[in-house]
């Protein structure tokens, strides 16, 4: 019998006082006295519980499961100061005196009154969150500094319960369980270790309460932050709320912080591309009866086509393609070139500005001075690499080394299992197009008159959905395939882990979600022949080819479709998989049987609530990222042939962040605080997806688009195949040249926010020294000693 665990900042059953605790589930049978040094090793003055020789923990039993034994962990005010100042954790100091306060007294009290009029005038912002909804954070309005037990009375700390806040005293617990030697050995140290020989059963933080109430929140307040997340966050009532990105970081951490803020920015500059987009269609819709191809190819009742097959198969005449050549136009008109120019430079301006939004919030959140600290070796690879040791050259200790060889033979292994699987996904491509043409003869010799009329429309239609089903099919593979190659390469840290996993799922689901969406934009009809003389494949079926309107129609289908149904599958995947219903069912049963027993449902502690909600995804937020990455690639990457993909991506996104939210703050278990200052690997991933975009939309203008034949065409302006060619490399040299312009003009970080740094280190100084000479003197005037009114 197991049980589970976290690490959480709680209400002390035993000493009646805030603590954080930790909690763990053991097997009870099992490495009782290794466990209990773990759990003693750390630092407490907490009433004592016999469990063993432990000195910080507390055992108690589960009320919904016999089987399970939470083990608590309290680390009390002195143990938190002393861990505080070795983990170098910054903490309020002073008031913040902002940079632009001696402007404001040099502009004049009339100006600053009529302005004050004038916005009070204006219609509030809705999307903005009325202040008093949330909680005054103390951090955001203080300079801070490294916490110090020695210049303790420097920092604010108004109340001890609240000076650190509940991530950080998970982090403090989670960073001494770490550390802890819980067996004599080398490796025999930390919770993790624990976790991966299956010791323990998980570990997480439990929330801080219910995050529903049965009182409205505008007239009795919040009862916690979980609770406050919930009614300001979490609820689809308020999807057009600003996100409380100050509030997501104190309860979640840092990390779960910058991917809120990343996606909430990404969502935010979608909208103008969105509008951009609809005014391309809008532009399309309007003039699709006064197109000159279409009304050719409408009027062309007399022109008869070549049947498509051999056989069954009828001419056809060229005007029975009217209503295809029509929807052509929708997507195909004067406005993709500059919708094309348009998203090259919006994907420049998004993470040019995202980086300036980053930088405030590093420093807002005190990270701009944070270095990543040594991480702890994963204990598989530990187990792996135990017997050969170098010394670190950072600790100074020694530690298990991967040798040379090893590593390259690995990724070796490694990067050939990558390379048949997208072979495997190239494969599904081939046998798509083969079900494409047989599909097309059977269409174009149909019996029904209307699927036989149009025969395109229905190949491309059974097609996409072929495609879309091996997609979903061969995701499921890719997962389990990219977990297996990155264990076998045995990464040092779970950092360099989820990096390597990451880059592996993000090769393979781009492949395979973009291999027929590339055959379709340059290969298709491109091999077809000509009438007396066409190419067949395998000596039996004829090469498709493209409508006499363009290729581009097949291309936006296969975008459409994908696009629209793989967002509505990932988010109904999110919250309504079979297992996860059937799990939450059980548990709430479980509850309701507990809380029976003890005549009130109340009664059950949080850490049992907890226990029985869904762990986070094991990849932690790869799969979030993932998703968004995969989506900004549908955006910018074809965008040339589906002007309305900035538009479903903002209206997957605005449900996205809302559904995301709501799994965070009630269903899954609080995930451990943990810091960062970017988003990872995940923006070198996007400057590269930013590249791929401008050449492959000036390869679709010039290409697969008829822009250019109907330019060339309607000016008289020379063969078509050299001008086209050339407009291809005017588009590709003028919009790298104006990202690369851009790129260069948008600095990383604001000027402002430079001088409210420098001005903070200059401010920061006078403080410190400042209130070490009030203490001195006020130690000397204590002590009846004579001191200088300067100099202590």
């Amino acid at each position: 019998s197991r049980a589970a665990g976290s690490v959480v900042p709680c209400r002390s059953a035993v000493t009646g006082h805030r603590a954080s605790c930790s909690h763990y589930t053991r097997d009870q049978s099992r490495e009782t006295d290794s466990l209990s040094r773990l759990f003693g090793s750390v630092e407490t003055t907490a009433k004592r519980v016999s469990v063993g020789p432990a000195h910080c923990s507390e055992a108690l039993p589960s009320l919904t499961n016999s089987d399970i034994m939470f083990v608590k962990i309290h680390a009390p005010w002195d143990t938190l100061c002393k861990y505080a100042e070795q983990m170098n954790i910054r903490m309020p100091f002073r008031k913040k005196c902002y940079f632009t306060d001696w402007k404001k007294k040099t502009m004049g009290s009339r100006f600053q009154l009529r302005f004050r009029q004038l916005k009070s005038w204006l219609p509030r912002n809705p999307m903005k969150l009325d202040k008093e909804a949330l909680p005054d954070l103390e951090e955001t309005d203080c300079y801070t500094a490294p916490f110090s037990r020695a210049r303790m009375h420097h920092f604010t700390i108004n109340n001890r319960e609240t000076f650190f806040s509940n991530s950080t005293r998970s982090r403090i617990v989670h960073h001494v369980l770490q550390r802890t030697k819980y067996e004599d050995g080398k490796s025999k140290m930390g919770i993790n270790r624990l976790l991966g020989n299956s010791t323990y059963e998980a570990a997480f933080p439990p929330h801080e309460g219910s995050y529903k109430s049965r009182h409205p929140i505008k007239t009795h307040g919040a009862q916690n932050h979980r609770h406050l997340l919930y009614e300001r966050w979490a609820r689809w009532g308020i999807w057009y709320k600003y996100q409380p990105l100050d509030l997501i970081r104190r309860y979640f951490g840092e990390k779960i912080g910058l991917y809120f803020a990343w996606l909430g920015w990404y969502t935010g500059m979608l909208i103008p591309a969105a509008l951009v987009g609809l005014f391309v269609f809008l532009y399309g819709l309007f003039t699709m009866d006064s197109s000159q191809v279409s009304k050719e190819i409408c009027e062309a009742n007399t022109t008869i086509m070549c049947p498509m097959c051999e056989g069954n198969c009828s001419s056809w005449t060229l005007s029975d393609s009217c209503v295809y050549a029509k929807v052509t136009h929708l997507f195909d008109n004067g406005g993709t070139v500059f919708f094309a120019i348009f998203m090259a430079i919006w994907a420049t301006v998004f993470l040019e500005f995202w980086k300036r939004r980053r930088a405030e919030l590093t420093y807002d959140w005190d990270l701009i001075d944070w270095e990543e600290e040594e991480e702890e070796l994963r204990p598989q690879f530990e187990a792996k690499y135990s017997r050969k040791e170098r010394v670190n050259p950072i600790s100074g200790k020694p530690e298990p080394f991967q040798p040379f060889t090893d590593k390259l033979s690995r990724l070796m292994v490694s990067v050939s299992g990558i390379f048949f699987m997208i072979s495997l996904v190239l494969t599904a491509v081939f046998a798509v197009v083969v079900f494409r043409l047989i599909a097309m003869e059977k269409f174009a010799s149909f019996q029904w008159e209307f699927v036989k009329k149009n025969w395109q429309f229905a190949t491309s239609g059974t097609g996409v959905c072929i495609n879309f089903m091996i997609i979903m099919s061969l995701n499921v593979v890719y997962e389990k395939v990219a977990y297996l190659l990155t264990n076998l390469e045995h990464p040092r840290t779970e950092s360099e882990w989820e990096n390597s996993f990451a880059l592996k799922m993000f090769l393979f689901q781009f492949v395979n979600l973009n291999s027929s969406t590339f055959y379709i934009a340059f290969f298709l009809g491109r091999f077809a022949g000509r009438p007396g003389d066409y190419n067949k494949l395998f000596n039996r079926w004829r090469m498709e080819e493209c409508h006499p309107s363009g290729c581009l129609i097949d291309l936006c289908l296969q975008m459409g479709v994908i696009m629209v149904l793989k967002q509505i599958w990932n988010n109904f995947m999110e919250l309504r998989k079979p297992k996860m219903l059937l799990q939450n069912w059980w548990s709430r049963r479980k509850m309701k049987r507990a809380g029976e027993q003890n005549n009130s449902k109340e009664q059950l502690p949080q850490w049992d609530r907890d226990w029985n909600l869904q762990p986070m995804n094991a990849h932690g937020l790869v799969d979030e990222y993932l998703e968004m990455v995969l989506q900004f690639g549908f955006t910018t990457i074809f965008v040339a042939a589906f002007p309305l993909a900035p538009l479903l991506a903002l209206l997957n996104n605005i449900i996205e962040i809302r559904l995301d939210a709501y799994k965070f703050v009630s269903q899954w278990r609080r995930p451990m605080p943990a810091r960062a200052t970017d988003i990872g690997i995940w923006h070198g991933v996007l400057e590269g997806i930013g590249v791929v975009a401008v050449i492959t939309n000036a390869f679709v203008i010039a290409i697969t688009s008829d822009y250019i034949p109907r330019f060339v065409y309607a000016f008289k302006y020379g063969p078509c195949v050299d001008k086209g060619y050339r407009h291809e490399k005017l588009f590709h040299h003028l919009v790298f040249g104006i990202k690369t312009f851009i790129a260069h003009m948008i600095p990383d970080m604001p000027k402002d926010l430079c001088d409210r740094m420098r001005r903070e280190k200059y401010l920061m100084q006078e403080m410190v020294y400042e209130a070490e000479l009030e203490h001195l003197q006020k130690e000397r005037k204590k002590n009846g000693k004579r001191y200088h009114h300067e100099w202590p």
